[in-house]
């Protein structure tokens, strides 16, 4: 078998494995690298510092795995079908958002374990191969890769968008030595569209394609451990892990398709559940109902508080209000600060409502 027919036939492997699309682009990130040191030299990726780690590795494959010639990208859709409408419940109040990717099962297994399944199928071919499979693993730009392999361009939100199939996708990579004929890239299309950044809660697009991620709600809500700025709460709503507003309005996303991974399906009624129901989890409850789940990121403190925030933001209930006062004297200083601002922005409403 030659290259340009093992590359047709890791594509259609791919498919087979579940994979919406297979790419393969080369290892010179040049353009990328420039654009990651100026956004790090802002200091726009707040504390992220392993963004900061690891020299070139991240934008020079082959600093990361020497031998490397080739990167095969992959993109899975991850939408789940019987999901409550996202903005349906953006406007709930008391209803909490997640981000659509975490409802179900934690995708960094899921699409590992594929992509090594495709690795095998490769060997198994009888193309001995050096590789390594990255899902979020390592100092990996899975964006502009992906972007090389033709699988569609960055936006202005700085995800990835695909012609055909929106942005609703997950990405993951072999890096190879196996010199395969290589794809092209394709065009950007976002053209005059600033949807994006105008629907952004917390301005986080701070200029097309630049995200600053001190102002994103997915960074206070998930990988931030500590409070989450007073300025920012109001604006996140109702949304306790993660924020989707700037793929719900784009207008590629007519074009995305549900998915059919069952892993992808909503656990615990995770879609559409009460606020106040998840703020009463213990932390056992939350250990149990999150285990194999992406929610596990921001510890069981960041969830209580999160949700905080939410309720803080939320329609004023006996529930609401019942909530938050049995957590008000909780031991983490984390909670009881965001309980205490909550409660102070539920009697605000109030004493607004009886003038």
């Amino acid at each position: 078998m030659d290259l340009q027919q093992l590359a047709a036939h890791i594509k259609g492997w791919g498919r087979d494995l579940g994979f919406q699309q297979i790419g393969i682009a080369g290892t010179t990130l040049t353009d990328a690298e420039v654009r990651l040191d100026e956004w790090l030299a802002r200091g726009l990726h707040g504390d992220l510092d392993y963004m900061t780690r690891h020299g070139r590795k991240r934008t020079r494959p082959t600093d990361l795995l020497p031998g490397t010639s080739r990167i095969i990208s992959a993109r899975m859709d991850y939408l789940p079908a019987g999901a409550a409408p996202a903005a349906g419940i953006l406007a709930s109040g008391e209803r909490a958002y997640i981000a659509r990717y975490a409802l179900g099962r934690d995708y960094h297994k899921l699409l590992r374990q594929r992509l090594q399944r495709l690795a095998d199928r490769i060997t198994d071919a009888g193309t001995a191969h050096g590789y390594r499979v990255f899902v979020d693993s390592a100092p990996v730009l899975e964006k502009p890769i992906a972007a090389a392999a033709g699988l569609g361009w960055q936006g202005k939100h700085t995800n990835l968008i695909n012609r055909q199939a929106g942005s609703w996708f997950l990405l993951g990579e072999i890096y190879t030595d196996l010199p395969l004929p290589v794809d092209e890239p394709v065009t950007d299309h976002c053209g005059s569209c600033r949807a994006c950044l105008d629907v952004c809660p917390t301005q986080a697009i701070i200029a097309p394609y630049v995200l600053d991620a001190r102002r994103c709600i997915s960074y206070f809500t998930i990988e931030s451990r500590g409070p989450i700025p007073v300025e920012f709460r109001a604006a996140m709503g109702n949304r306790i892990f993660g924020c989707d507003d700037c793929q719900i309005v784009c207008p590629w996303n007519r074009y995305a398709q549900a998915t059919s991974e069952p892993d992808f399906a909503p656990r615990h009624g995770l879609d559409s559940a009460q606020l106040t129901d998840l703020f009463a989890w213990s932390e056992q409850e939350w250990s149990e109902r999150t285990l194999g789940s992406a929610l596990r990121r921001p510890g069981y403190l960041g969830w209580l508080r999160n949700i905080a925030v939410a309720l803080g933001n939320a329609p004023s209930s006996p529930a609401v209000l019942a909530g938050l006062r049995g957590r008000a004297s909780h031991l983490s200083d984390l909670v009881r600060e965001h309980v205490a601002w909550a409660l102070e922005r539920q009697q605000l409403r109030r004493d607004k409502t009886a003038n």
